[in-house]
């Protein structure tokens, strides 16, 4: 059953509709047709408590699997909900990655309980992955993967992932090792099935394998599944040991994780894991107060300069009308070039040894971003704001210091913008915090020194 052609809302009220018929049956029977991504959406249109009927409806694989797919204000409520037996049940069906993410985000009484219901081995492992770096590939690998030995033959092969890949996060690609689990090679099922069941895994497995190390950034692996196309990516320790994989859905979860936090720095929002309607409104402005005030107070400059710079503005008024356009133009040319920059570092596509192609780049950007602005201002300013709207204390020499303004604020703007997050990157700040409310502020200033520069330079105020 396809979520995406059959409305939310009718499944919803079809399942409200039988429940409260009692008729249980034909609602495992709608469960069981919905991908587990889709029942866990469809768990927000009823009320928690029938939530977990609804759940324990589910088998115990597609509960499993839904069970991952909820947030963790859903999952934290259904642990509490379930007895010993029902979490046992889902815990044993679950990959080690999901059981550790889990584990990661619920508070100390939930944790204990979730170990103390899982056996001896698990709990070893899990306490293994807790202990790599928050955001590190080991956090976020699983040691559920097979691996095979260069001597065996194809046919051996078949008959270990036939044996104990159920319990496997992924088959297809499989990792070969040697005596001391150093990792040596690469091949998947397909090259097992394509080879003689006589033929030697040394003879179909690739040599040249591309793998990353327990605490590399685990930005970086995602980055690394997606640029090779990989399925899954090989996790070593120190010593080249294989303790590990990342498999490309762990990947593309990191990746939105990622976007999201620098989407919401960029805006000057501190980052929440939280889906946006489970965030209360203390929580929503506990995130975005912060950078309001320090961005409130940081506007105090722009007052200073207005102030230092009175008697001209006095002297003619009609300055003050542009001061707003200016100031919007020269902080979106700024977020524009920061934006751009910021996403080019994040896929590796520059870096510090780039920055004076970057800055010569955006110079030439700016410089006919900035005179394409000033030609088409200038003549709005000269015909429509003047001769259709009548402001007579516009004059040519007012306009052009409008103009010049545009142009040396739009280049000063994009090289300030493509600049910092460079810079932050290399003195290991994120470059998404440098982005358009600092860069902004500070172009705000840029743009009223000189625009209250040129004007007294020009019109002899």
């Amino acid at each position: 059953m396809n979520m995406e052609t059959i409305e939310l809302e009718d499944i919803a009220k079809e399942i409200s509709s039988f429940y409260t018929e009692k008729k249980y049956s034909q609602i495992k029977s709608i469960l069981t047709d919905i991908n587990p991504a889709d029942i866990a959406v469809l768990f927000d249109e009823f009320p928690p408590e029938r939530q977990i009927l609804l759940f324990r409806l589910l088998p115990k694989e597609e509960a499993a699997e839904t069970f991952v797919e909820l947030d963790n204000d859903t999952q934290e409520a259904f642990i509490r909900a379930f007895s010993d037996t029902e979490l046992r049940e889902v815990l044993d069906e679950l990959y080690l990655d999901d059981t550790v993410d889990i584990i990661e985000e619920m508070p100390a009484t939930i944790v204990k309980r979730i170990i103390k219901n899982t056996d001896a081995q698990t709990r070893a492992s899990i306490n293994t992955l807790l202990k790599y770096p928050e955001d590190s590939a080991g956090s976020i690998m699983t040691p559920e993967f097979v691996d095979l030995k260069k001597n065996n033959t194809v046919e051996d092969a078949i008959k270990r992932i036939r044996r104990t890949g159920v319990d496997k996060e992924t088959i297809y690609t499989c990792y070969v090792t040697d005596e001391s689990r150093h990792l040596i090679g690469v091949t998947t099922v397909k090259e097992l099935l394509l080879h003689d069941n006589d033929d030697k895994i040394e003879d179909t497995m690739e040599t040249n394998v591309i793998y990353i190390s327990t605490h590399d950034d685990q930005e970086t692996a995602a980055n690394l599944l997606s640029k090779y196309d990989f399925l899954a990516l090989p996790v070593v320790d120190m010593e080249q040991r294989l303790v590990g994989i990342i498999t490309v859905d762990d990947a593309i979860d990191v990746l939105q994780d990622e976007n999201t936090e620098d989407i919401q720095k960029m805006n000057a929002i501190l980052p929440s894991e939280k889906p946006y309607l489970k965030m209360s409104v203390f929580e929503t402005w506990k995130s975005r107060i912060p950078w309001l005030l320090f961005l409130m107070v940081s506007a105090t400059f722009t007052s200073m300069i207005v102030n230092a710079f009175e008697s001209k503005l006095s002297a003619l008024i009609i300055l003050t009308s542009f001061i707003p356009m200016l100031m919007g133009t020269g902080g979106n040319s700024g977020g524009q070039a920061s934006a751009v920059i910021i996403r080019a570092l994040s896929l590796n596509e520059i870096d510090l040894k780039d920055i004076f192609k970057v800055l010569w780049k955006e110079f030439r950007v700016g410089l006919v971003c900035g005179i394409t602005l000033a030609v088409i201002n200038f003549v709005k300013i000269w015909f429509i704001d003047k001769q259709l709207l009548g402001m007579e204390d516009i004059t040519l020499k007012v306009d052009l210091v409008i103009s010049l303004t545009l142009i040396i604020e739009t280049i000063f703007a994009k090289v300030i913008g493509c600049a910092f997050p460079i810079f932050a990157k290399k003195l290991k700040f994120d470059p998404a915090v440098m982005s358009s409310p600092f860069i902004t502020t500070l172009v705000d200033a840029a743009s009223l020194l000189i625009y209250l520069w040129l004007a007294g330079a020009i019109l002899h105020i």
